[in-house]
């Protein structure tokens, strides 16, 4: 059996090795003369898997996308050929929500205020929104919460409108899909109108995807109103961003804010599970005996954390500071914006940490062991 598969997904070999004949390929390249022969085929989001890539394809039996959208992917093709499929929803969901919430804790330093006492807009409560929540909830936070499409639903939790959200947020985070089309649709949700409606000092963070924003109405804007302030980890034009842009944002990464190790071990642990499905062979590998050992696993605490001690022992799992820095050096070259992408390699979770002997002052103002449980460490 082959399996072509994108030559950044991690732990393929681990999980795939024994099932075929891998071939790694540079799936924003790919070409149907590669993918003519093959049996498997395990993509990420910069591949389009449309009937121009695999016209030729007939051996193959599996497409699998290590993500959590599919918009680069016509599910309806597959459908029609008998071609089974399957993403990863909710796979890069807590490394995503961290992000944001270390994001927050970033901007609150550099700004010099506190993160607590904000309100937060998260837009779009599927997988990525919900983990964001959760991490504002457990610091205490107000979360206004806004998705139309999960209102509709019969989703029971409490929704605002748009216009109800930016009015209301210090803190807007974006985590929608992009759909171009219907009376939700993501593509452009922030232009040059809802732009020049953010309140005074609004953080505006994006961790979807590029086009949820008018990059050259942000520009205009930002040119304008620096009180607002940016954390872009997507782009218009990936893995080309305007540089004006890259210039404007507080923060500015990859399209990496999934890439902890957990997210991407488990994205590709699913198309695994999956496949074996597909063959009716048995799942006999583990998520966890990919992971390596964290060199920060067991932290103790005399008493509770301050906000800035927080963000000191959230830097131990995933320094934003890094990333911008080495963003901005890079993002400009050829390959530079890939290959920073390629070797993400350090990233992990809350959960990699366990926290030992944290005790509660008697003024129970600081940061406890309740609360650090509830936002992701063991």
């Amino acid at each position: 059996m082959k399996i072509i598969a994108d030559e950044n997904m991690p732990y393929v070999d681990a999980l795939f090795g024994d099932l075929g004949e891998i071939e790694y390929v540079n799936g924003r390249t790919l070409t149907p003369e590669q993918v003519s022969d093959a049996d498997v085929l395990l993509v990420r989001s910069v591949t389009k898997v449309n009937a121009a890539l695999l016209d030729k394809a007939n051996k193959l039996k599996f497409v699998g996308s290590a993500t959590i959208g599919t918009d680069h992917v016509e599910v309806d093709y597959l459908a029609r050929r008998g071609i089974p499929f399957t993403n990863a929803p909710g796979c890069n969901a807590t490394a995503v929500g961290e992000y944001a919430f270390i994001a927050m804790l970033e901007l609150a330093q550099r700004s010099g205020e506190s993160l607590q006492g904000k309100v937060v807009g998260i837009v779009g409560a599927g997988n990525t929104g919900t983990a964001a929540a959760k991490c504002l909830q457990a610091y205490g936070l107000q979360v206004l919460l806004c998705d139309p499409v999960k209102a509709e639903q019969g989703d029971k939790r409490e929704f605002v409108s748009i216009d109800t959200l930016i009015a209301q947020a210090d803190i807007i985070s974006l985590h929608v899909p992009i759909t171009k089309d219907g009376e939700h649709k993501t593509w452009y949700l922030f232009d040059e109108t809802r732009l020049n409606q953010l309140k005074p000092n609004t953080w505006l963070l994006n961790c979807c995807r590029g086009e949820v924003i008018d990059n050259r109405a942000l520009i205009k804007f930002k040119q304008q109103r620096d009180d607002v302030k940016l954390v872009l980890d997507v782009w218009e034009g990936e893995p080309n961003p305007m540089p004006e842009l890259v210039a404007l944002a507080e923060f500015a990464t990859p399209h990496i804010a999934g890439y902890s190790l957990e997210g991407k071990a488990r994205g590709t642990f699913m198309l695994y599970q999956k496949l074996c499905a597909v063959l009716g062979l048995e799942a006999n590998k583990s998520l966890t005996s990919l992971l390596p050992i964290f060199q920060f696993s067991q932290i103790s605490a005399q008493t509770e954390l301050t906000e800035a001690q927080l963000l000191t022992l959230s830097r131990l799992v995933y320094d934003l500071r890094d990333d911008d820095r080495k963003f901005r050096g890079c993002f400009n070259t050829s390959s530079g914006f890939d290959l920073m992408r390629k070797q993400h390699t350090y990233r992990r979770e809350y959960n990699a940490i366990s926290l030992t002997q944290i005790q509660s002052t008697e003024q129970r103002n600081g940061i406890n062991q309740t609360m650090l449980t509830a936002l992701g460490f063991n």
